[in-house]
C-alpha cells in the first residue's frame, strides 16, 4: 500500500541524513608524511588531510596486502600512502617477531594499527585534536589524535595475545611489549603503552578512548577479531597450546601425593614392627619358660657336671663312640679343618726357624709393591669421584660437552646490606613506590665499585697476565667483546654515569635509576626504556638481564622488594685445554683471595668460585691430617702397651711388647702401602675416602689378629719336649684358620663390593680387599717371625726395645691376664645365666625391630654444607643461596643427532608454534612448566626452532641477504641491494623445508639481535645447534629451561627424577620407529645426584653381596658347617640393620660416603663374630652354654682388647675434627660400628649360640681327642 505523502517525505529526509553521515565517515584525517617529530626526531609526522580516501599504486597495494589484508576490498582506496605503509612495516618489526607465533593475535594486533593508519573510515573513530604547521611541505602536521576503540575489541586482542611466548627469553611476549610484566598487563595499559609518545616509538601522541558505544559522535573501532583457537581466513591455523591456553584443554593436574603409609593413624612400619616384637616376646618367653620348667623336671641343670664320661659330646670319651655317628659332611669338615691346621702349623714353625729369611723377603716384597706409590694419583675431581664413566649422567655430560662445550664455570656474589631503611619514589601520578634498602643508589654505587674491581683483577699464569676479559663468556664476540656479567647494574650498562641519570622538577621525579629499574625488570630485552635518556635494559654483552637471576629475597614478582643482589661472572670451561683451564683457575684463585680480604661495613658479601668446593675439600683434608694423626697415635700407643702381658713389676721391661706392637702396626701400614702401590702400578687413582678410611679398616682387622696370636701364646703352656717353633706352629695352627676365615671373608666381600657402579665405593672396595688380604699374609709370616724373635728375647730375659740389655735371671712367673680372667670368671658366666640370656635376646630383637621400622626413614643425599669445614666461607654462600636465590639451575633438553629438522614432520615433533604437534618437545616442556611444583620445571623452554621460524618469515626484516653475493645482510644495515630471504607469497610464508631450511639457518645463528630484529640467534643459540656436514645438516641440539628453586638434596634428586621421566615421554613421542636417537636432560648437578636415584638398590646390592660372600666363605672355612655360617651372617645382618637405625637417630644420610662405611662395617663385623663362632664350633664341651662360655672367655677377651678398645680410643678423637663430614660420617658412624659390633659379637652372639648354636662336630671331637692322647697335654686338659 503506498505511503502517505508526509510519511514519504519524512523517510526521504532521514535517508538523506544517514547518507550524509556515511559520506562524512568516509573522509580521512591524514594522508602521507610531512615534517619530523620533535619528540622522536628520526620519525615523521603524518600530514593533515580531510579529503576522501585515495587509491594506492601497485607497490602500495602489495604492502597493503601484506600488512592489512582486511582493508583489501573495492578499489582499495585508503587514507595512507605507500610511505606510511613502509613506516608501519618498519614500526611493527619487533611485535611481528614475537606475536606472529600466534596468527590470531597478530591479525588482531595489525587490525588495531591498520585501521588507525589506513582505514577509509578513519574519521569515524580517529579524531585529530592538535596540529602544527609544516612550512617546508606547505602542509599541516598532525600532532595528537584520539583513537576510539571498542572495549570488546581491546579485550579480544589482549586475550588472543596474553599467552604468547617469547622463546629466546623464557617469558611471555607481553612482558616485552607492554612496558611492564605480563602479569600486570591489561588491555588498556598495553594499548596505552604502545600509543604513549614517551615510549620512543610513536612520533605523535595517540590518546586511546575505550568504549563500546558511540561517544562524542565517534563510533569506536570494533572490527572483527579472531580467538586464538580459531583459524584465519587465509588458512593460518589456530595458535598452539603454548601460545594459547584455551587451546590446551583442561589444565593438567599433577598426580596426588601418596599419603604416608599409616594404620589406624599411626606409622604403618612402626606399628607392624611393634606388634611383631610384642608377638615375638610372648612366643619367645613362653618357649623359654616352658623349656625351663621341662628342664627342671627332667634334668637337674644345664650346667650340671658330666656324669657319664662316655656321653657323646664329651672329649673324655675314648673316641670310639664317634665313629659311627659322624656324618659325611662332618668328616669332610674335620679333614678340611685338619688340613688348614697342619698347613698353618708347618708354616708357623718355618717362620720361627727362619725369621731373617721371612722378614727380609717380606720387606723386599713390601718395598717393591710400595714403590708403586710413585705413580699414585689422587682424584679430587667431584665428577670422577661420584659418577661412574658408564653411568647415564656421565655419558650424557660427555655427550653435551662434546657437542656444545662444557658448562660454564661460575663465579658468583650474593650481596645483602646492613641498612634497614627503605626508600620510596614519588611518581608524577599514582601512590609512592617503596624500594628495599639494597636498592639505595649509594649502595648500588658501592656494589658497582666492587664489580668493577673484580673485572679489573689480574692473575699470573706461566708468566702471562690473565684478566677476566681473557676467560669470560662473550656470546657476541668478535662483534661485541664485553664479558657477560649477570648483574642488576648491567641495566645501567655498568656505568656510574647512567646510574645517576635523573630528570625531575621541584615536585616530581620523572626519571631516575628506579624508574629505569622498574621498566627493565618487566622488559629485560628492551633496547630502549622509552624514558628521557632512552637507556637500554639489555646488558653490555648483548643479552638480557633477567631479574630472577640477579635479584633475591623477594616474593612473587615484587622485584623492588629484593633484599639481595646476585652478581654472576660466567667463565668459559675448557674440556681438553689445560693451558686455558689453568688461566681460569689462576684468575679464580686471585678472585677468591680478593673476596676473602674485601671489607665494606655497608655490604655483606658471600661468594663462590667454580674451584671453591674442591679447594675447600682439599683444605679440609689438610686440616684433618692432625686429627687423624692424633687418632692413630692414640691407637698405636694403646696397642704397644696393651699387647704385653706383665707377670710382675720386676719383669715389666722384659714382658712388655712395645717393639712387637710397633712392628705389628708397621705391618698394618705396610699392607696399606702395598695395596695403594699395586693399584697405582695398574693406574687406578686414589680417592680421599681410600686414604682416610682404609688405614682405619686395616688397623681394625690387623690389630684384632695380632692380639689373638699374642694372647693365645700368652695363655698357652709349652710341653716339656716341645721347642719354641713347634709351640708357635701349633698355636698358629689353632688360630690361623680363624684369622683366615675373617680375613678371607672380608677380602671376598670387599672385592664383590667393587661391582658397585659408584667410583668411590668401587675404588674403596678394591683397595680395602687387597689391603686386608696382604695384611693377613704379612701377619702369618713376618709377624710370626717377629713374635718368635720377641719370645726368644723375653726368654733370654732381655729388655724390650733395648734388647741388648740383659736383666738378671729370676723365677719365671706366668699368670692369666686380668681381662682374660674377667671374661672367664665373671663376664662369660654372667651373660650366659638362665635369666640373663632371655633379656639379652629381648633387648637385641627390640633394637632390630626398631631399626627395621625406621630403615625407610633414613634421608638420602649429602647436603653440600656438610662437605665444607666449619670455618669455610662457602657455608655463608650456601645459606644465602638457599635463602635468596629465586631460580634453580638451568636444564638443557638435548635432542641427540638423528632428528630430521628439514621436514615438516620433524619440525612439528619439536616446535611449539602454530601447526606443531600437541605432544611436541616444546609443548610437553611447556605443559610440565605449568606444574612446576611437581615437575620442577619453572619456565617454558627457549626454542631455537620457533625463533628461527619467526626470524625467517618474509614479513620480518630479520632474514635478508645481499642480492649480488648471497651473504647475510643484518637488519640494521640500510642497503637497497639487501633483499628478503623468502618471497611474500603463500609458499614463502610457510616454514622453510629441505635445503632452504639449512641455507638460512647458519645466518640465523650468526645474527646479532638489534633494534630492528630482536630474534637474531647468535647470543641465545650459537651453541645450541651443532651443525654438521659443512653446515648442510643439523646434528645434536638443545632447548634450555630452568629448574625451580632447589634447596635440599631431596629437591635435587626429585628434580632429576621428574625431568628424566619427562624426556622419556618426549623421546617416545617424537622419535620415529626406525630411528634410535633420544632426548635427554642435562644439568650440571646431575652427575653428582644420579647416584641417589639408585642408592637404595646399590646399598642392598653391595651389602647383600658382602653378606653372601661372608656366608659362602664361612661355610667352607668353618668345615662346611652351614648353620654356623648362617649364624655369622645373621648377626652381621643385624649389625647392618641396626646401623640404619643409628643413622636415622643420628641424622646420618645415606650416600656414597655412608655406603662405604656400611661396606666397611660389614667387614669389621666379621672380626667381631667369626672368631667367636669358630671357637664355638671347635669346642667340645658338653652343652651349647658351656661351649659358648668357653668361646666367649677365650676369644672375647682378645676381640675386646684388640679391635674394640683400640678403635674406641681413636674414634673419640675424630669428634674434635673441624670437618662436618668427619664428625658425622666418620666419628658417628665409626663409633656406631664399634659399639654395635662389640655388643653383638660379645653379648648377643654368645647368647644366640647358647640357644641355637650348631651341635658338636663329632668328627672334630674325635680328632681333638686323638691329637692329645698319650701326650702331656692330655694330662693338662683332662
Amino acid at each position: 500500500m503506498p505511503l502517505p505523502g508526509k510519511k514519504l517525505i519524512f523517510c526521504l529526509l532521514w535517508a538523506i541524513i544517514l547518507l550524509s553521515q556515511w559520506v562524512h565517515g568516509q573522509h580521512c584525517i591524514w594522508y602521507g608524511e610531512c615534517g619530523n617529530s620533535a619528540v622522536v626526531k628520526e620519525k615523521k609526522l603524518n600530514c593533515n588531510y580531510t579529503g576522501p580516501p585515495k587509491p594506492l599504486p601497485d607497490e602500495g597495494q602489495e604492502l597493503l596486502k601484506e600488512l592489512c589484508p582486511g582493508l583489501i576490498y573495492g578499489d582499495n582506496e585508503v587514507c595512507c600512502d605507500t610511505q606510511q605503509l613502509t613506516t608501519l612495516k618498519s614500526n611493527i618489526q619487533i611485535p611481528l617477531q614475537y606475536l606472529s607465533r600466534c596468527p590470531a593475535c597478530f591479525f588482531n594486533f595489525m587490525t588495531l594499527f591498520c585501521e588507525l593508519t589506513c582505514s577509509p573510515r578513519q574519521s569515524q573513530f580517529v579524531n585529530a585534536t592538535q596540529f602544527s604547521a609544516d612550512p617546508e611541505h606547505n602542509a599541516t602536521n598532525v600532532l595528537e589524535v584520539s583513537y576510539y576503540i571498542s572495549q570488546t575489541f581491546a579485550d579480544a586482542m589482549y586475550n588472543s595475545c596474553s599467552d604468547v611466548q617469547a622463546p629466546s627469553t623464557n617469558v611471555k611476549a607481553l612482558s616485552l611489549l607492554c612496558g611492564r610484566d605480563a602479569s600486570e598487563c591489561t588491555p588498556q595499559n598495553w594499548i596505552q603503552y604502545m600509543f604513549d609518545i614517551e615510549n620512543g616509538q610513536v612520533p605523535f601522541a595517540i590518546d586511546p578512548v575505550f568504549s563500546d558505544v558511540p561517544t562524542e559522535s565517534m563510533i569506536p573501532m570494533s572490527n572483527r577479531t579472531f580467538n586464538c583457537t580459531q583459524s584465519l581466513d587465509d588458512g593460518s591455523g589456530p595458535c598452539s597450546c603454548q601460545d594459547c591456553s584455551k587451546a590446551c584443554g583442561p589444565t593438567p593436574v599433577p598426580p596426588p601425593v601418596l599419603p604416608p603409609w599409616t594404620i589406624l593413624g599411626l606409622d604403618a612400619m612402626i606399628l607392624i614392627m611393634w606388634c611383631s616384637y610384642m608377638a615375638f616376646l610372648v612366643i619367645f618367653f613362653g618357649v623359654v619358660l616352658g623349656a625351663w620348667c621341662y628342664r627342671r623336671r627332667m634334668v637337674t641343670s644345664e650346667y650340671g657336671p658330666i656324669l657319664d664320661s662316655n656321653q657323646p659330646y664329651s672329649v673324655n670319651s675314648n673316641g670310639t663312640d664317634f665313629v659311627d655317628e659322624a656324618t659325611c659332611c662332618e668328616t669332610l669338615g674335620e679333614r678340611f679343618e685338619n688340613m688348614l691346621r697342619v698347613l698353618f702349623s708347618r708354616w708357623g714353625s718355618l717362620c720361627v726357624r727362619q725369621p731373617l729369611t721371612v722378614i727380609l723377603t717380606s720387606m723386599v716384597l713390601v718395598s717393591i709393591c710400595s714403590a708403586g706409590l710413585s705413580y699414585m694419583r689422587i682424584t679430587t675431581n667431584p665428577v670422577e669421584l661420584w659418577s661412574s664413566p658408564s653411568s647415564r649422567a656421565r655419558q650424557e655430560k660427555d655427550y653435551f660437552d662434546q657437542h656444545f662445550g662444557p658448562f660454564f664455570r661460575t663465579e658468583q656474589l650474593i650481596i645483602t646490606t646492613t641498612w634497614k631503611d627503605w626508600g620510596s619514589l614519588t611518581p608524577a601520578s599514582g601512590p609512592d613506590i617503596r624500594f628495599s634498602p639494597i636498592l639505595n643508589i649509594s649502595l648500588l654505587h658501592q656494589v658497582l665499585d666492587l664489580q668493577t674491581e673484580i673485572t679489573n683483577l689480574k692473575a699470573e699464569y706461566k708468566g702471562e697476565t690473565v684478566t677476566l676479559q681473557d676467560i669470560c663468556v662473550s656470546p657476541l664476540a668478535p662483534y661485541n667483546d664485553n664479558c657477560t656479567i649477570l648483574s642488576m647494574l648491567n641495566y645501567y650498562q655498568n656505568s656510574h654515569e647512567v646510574l645517576d641519570h635523573l630528570l625531575r622538577d621541584e615536585f616530581y621525579i620523572y626519571f631516575d635509576y628506579r624508574t629505569h629499574f622498574l621498566y627493565c625488570v618487566s622488559s629485560p630485552t628492551a633496547l630502549d626504556d622509552t624514558g628521557h635518556f632512552h637507556d637500554p635494559c639489555m646488558g653490555t654483552y648483548g643479552g638480557p638481564i633477567f631479574p630472577w637471576l640477579v635479584l633475591g629475597g623477594y616474593e612473587d614478582d615484587a622485584y623492588k622488594n629484593a633484599t639481595a643482589l646476585v652478581i654472576t661472572f660466567p667463565v668459559y670451561n675448557y674440556l681438553n685445554d689445560t693451558d686455558k683451564l689453568g688461566k681460569a683457575l689462576a684468575w679464580e684463585k686471585v678472585f677468591i683471595d680478593f673476596m676473602k680480604n674485601y671489607s665494606n661495613p655497608d655490604l655483606i658479601v658471600s661468594f663462590s668460585s667454580e674451584r671453591s668446593i674442591e679447594d675447600e675439600i682439599d683444605r679440609e683434608s689438610d686440616s684433618d691430617v692432625t686429627t687423624i694423626v692424633i687418632s692413630y697415635v692414640i691407637m698405636f700407643v694403646y696397642i704397644s702397651l696393651a699387647l704385653g702381658h706383665i707377670n710382675s713389676w720386676r719383669s715389666l721391661l722384659v714382658d712388655s711388647k712395645i717393639s712387637l706392637g710397633i712392628a705389628g702396626i708397621l705391618i698394618v701400614l705396610s699392607s696399606v702401602a702395598c695395596s695403594l702401590g699395586i693399584f697405582s702400578y695398574i693406574g687406578i687413582p686414589l680417592t680421599l675416602i681410600v686414604i682416610e678410611v682404609i688405614p682405619f679398616l686395616v688397623l681394625a682387622v690387623g690389630v684384632d689378629n695380632i692380639f689373638i696370636i699374642v694372647q693365645t701364646y700368652q695363655r698357652d703352656e709349652r710341653m716339656a719336649e716341645e721347642e719354641l717353633h713347634q709351640q708357635i706352629g701349633r698355636i698358629l695352627g689353632d688360630v690361623a684358620p680363624s684369622m683366615f676365615l675373617s680375613s678371607f671373608s672380608e677380602t671376598v666381600a670387599f672385592f664383590l663390593g667393587a661391582l658397585s657402579t659408584m667410583p668411590a665405593v668401587r675404588t674403596f672396595s678394591l683397595f680395602a680387599g687387597l689391603a686386608v688380604f696382604i695384611d693377613f699374609l704379612l701377619q702369618i709370616s713376618c709377624f710370626v717371625s717377629l713374635l718368635g724373635l720377641d719370645i726368644q728375647r723375653q726368654e733370654a730375659n732381655r729388655t724390650d726395645i733395648l734388647c741388648c740389655v740383659k736383666l738378671p735371671d729370676g723365677p719365671q712367673e706366668k699368670s692369666e691376664g686380668c681381662l682374660f680372667r674377667f671374661f672367664k670368671k665373671i663376664y662369660a658366666p654372667f651373660i650366659l645365666k638362665d635369666w640373663v640370656r632371655p633379656l639379652v635376646v629381648a633387648v637385641f630383637v627390640g633394637m632390630l625391630s626398631f631399626s627395621i621400622a625406621v630403615v625407610n626413614k633414613v634421608e638420602i643425599g649429602l647436603e653440600q654444607t656438610l662437605s665444607m669445614p666449619d670455618d669455610s666461607y662457602m657455608l655463608d654462600y650456601f645459606r644465602n643461596l638457599s635463602e635468596y636465590l629465586h631460580t634453580g639451575p638451568p636444564v638443557y633438553f638435548v635432542v641427540e643427532d638423528g632428528h630430521d629438522y628439514k621436514t615438516s614432520e620433524g619440525q612439528n615433533a619439536v616446535c611449539g608454534g602454530v601447526g606443531c604437534n600437541n605432544d611436541s618437545l616444546v609443548q610437553q616442556i611447556y605443559a610440565a612448566s605449568l606444574l612446576d611444583n611437581y615437575t620442577r620445571i619453572s619456565n617454558v623452554p627457549s626454542s631455537w626452532l620457533d625463533d628461527y621460524f619467526d626470524w625467517v618469515k618474509p614479513q620480518s626484516s630479520c632474514c635478508r641477504y645481499y642480492n649480488a653475493t648471497g651473504a647475510f645482510c643484518n637488519a640494521s644495515v640500510v642497503d637497497k641491494s639487501c633483499v628478503h630471504c623468502r618471497p611474500m607469497t603463500s609458499s614463502g610464508k610457510q616454514r622453510p623445508n629441505g635445503t632452504e631450511f639449512m641455507h638460512f639457518l647458519p645466518m640465523f645463528l650468526s645474527d646479532n639481535p638489534n633494534i630492528n630484529c630482536g630474534k637474531g640467534g647468535h647470543a641465545a643459540y650459537s651453541t645450541a645447534v651443532d651443525l654438521k656436514g659443512n653446515d648442510t645438516d643439523v646434528g645434536a641440539t638443545y632447548f634450555m629451561s630452568y629448574h625451580t628453586i632447589l634447596k635440599t638434596s631431596a629437591d635435587y634428586i626429585d628434580a632429576m627424577k621428574m625431568v628424566r621421566e619427562l624426556t622419556d615421554n618426549i623421546t617416545q613421542a617424537i622419535t620415529p620407529h626406525d630411528k634410535s636417537y633420544r632426548v635427554f636432560p642435562y644439568s650440571i648437578f646431575y652427575v653428582f645426584y644420579e647416584q641417589y636415584l639408585t642408592i637404595v638398590h646399590d646399598t642392598a646390592f653391595n651389602l647383600g653381596m658382602s653378606l653372601l660372600a661372608i656366608f659362602v666363605v664361612s661355610t667352607v672355612l668353618l668345615g662346611f658347617e652351614l648353620w654356623s655360617a648362617v649364624l655369622v651372617s645373621l648377626t652381621i645382618a643385624m649389625i647392618l640393620v641396626n646401623m640404619f637405625g643409628v643413622m636415622w637417630l643420628w641424622s646420618i644420610s645415606l650416600n656414597a660416603v655412608s655406603l662405604v662405611n656400611l661396606v666397611m662395617s660389614c667387614g669389621i663385623s666379621v672380626e667381631f663374630c667369626s672368631h667367636i663362632v669358630r671357637a664355638f664350633s671347635v669346642s667340645t664341651r658338653s652343652s651349647r652354654v658351656e661351649r659358648a662360655e668357653e668361646a666367649l672367655a677365650h676369644m672375647g677377651s682378645s676381640v675386646f682388647s684388640g679391635i674394640t678398645l683400640t678403635k674406641f680410643g681413636g674414634i673419640l678423637i675424630l669428634a674434635l675434627s673441624k670437618s662436618q663430614i668427619f664428625q658425622i660420617f666418620y666419628f658417628r658412624m665409626y663409633l656406631a660400628i664399634v659399639l654395635l659390633g662389640a655388643t653383638h659379637g660379645l653379648i648377643f652372639l654368645p647368647v644366640l649360640l647358647s640357644y641355637a648354636g650348631p651341635s658338636v662336630n663329632k668328627a672334630k671331637a674325635m680328632a681333638a681327642r686323638n691329637r692329645v692322647v698319650g701326650s702331656e697335654r692330655e694330662r693338662l686338659i683332662y
